[in-house]
């Protein structure tokens, strides 16, 4: 018997982007596009009606943002799979979509694999971020104490301090910018923090990164 394929609600804006998820979506036989939504309220309402397995959420978007329709969704229904596709919010947007209860996020400049790989993860309840986001956040959240940083996290931490943006380290350490924000992602919950700035402070603070390292 053939499974059925993974059902998708696309939100975004942007009729072009839609358009274009639409059509890269849609070559994939496993994949089931059964509404789009352009703006947060729109995103509610059609996954209240279609259930979708997945949501390919934004989350800058008119009426209501992302992270918003986000919380709405998984309060309604928690089986459902908010996937964030990001370009330039903030890495607080997206820890913020992560606190309530997005299983992950992917840049919209990704490859059409590391897509096709995230959602199918993400149907299966699995976060494409490695680790997850999600399981440091609920650690910080559930007052766990202070979790240590790992040697990655406070090389890109140290990078950070240095002024580098997330694409300049891709490139110094050779990674994906996507892994950068997703160890940026971590850093901000081990240090209970929201934003880069304040991840810096804390660790020049504690002693974890120094400037004339």
């Amino acid at each position: 018997m053939t499974e059925r394929p993974i059902r998708l609600l696309v939100c975004d804006d942007h009729p072009v982007v839609r358009s274009g998820l639409r059509g890269i979506l849609r070559s994939q036989l496993d994949f089931e596009v059964v509404a789009e939504a352009s703006n947060g309220t729109q995103a509610v309402n059609l996954a209240r009606r279609f259930r979708p397995d997945v949501v390919l959420m934004d989350l800058r978007m008119p009426e209501m943002d992302g992270v918003t329709a986000t919380g709405k969704i998984k309060a309604e229904h928690p089986e459902v799979q908010v996937l964030v596709l990001t370009t330039y919010e903030t890495d607080a947007d997206i820890l913020h979509a992560v606190e309530k209860g997005a299983i992950g996020f992917l840049l919209k400049d990704t490859s059409e694999e590391n897509l096709f790989e995230a959602i199918r993860q993400a149907a299966r309840g699995i976060s494409p971020l490695a680790p997850s986001v999600a399981v440091h956040e609920a650690d910080r959240m559930r007052g766990s104490g202070e979790q240590r940083l790992s040697e990655r996290e406070i090389e890109i931490l140290q990078l950070v301090a240095g002024g580098m943006n997330n694409k300049a380290i891709a490139r110094e350490l050779l990674i994906s910018e996507s892994t950068v924000k997703a160890h940026m992602l971590h850093i901000f919950a081990k240090l209970d923090v929201t934003d880069r700035t304040a991840a810096v402070t804390t660790a020049l603070r504690r002693g974890i990164i120094r400037l004339d390292s």
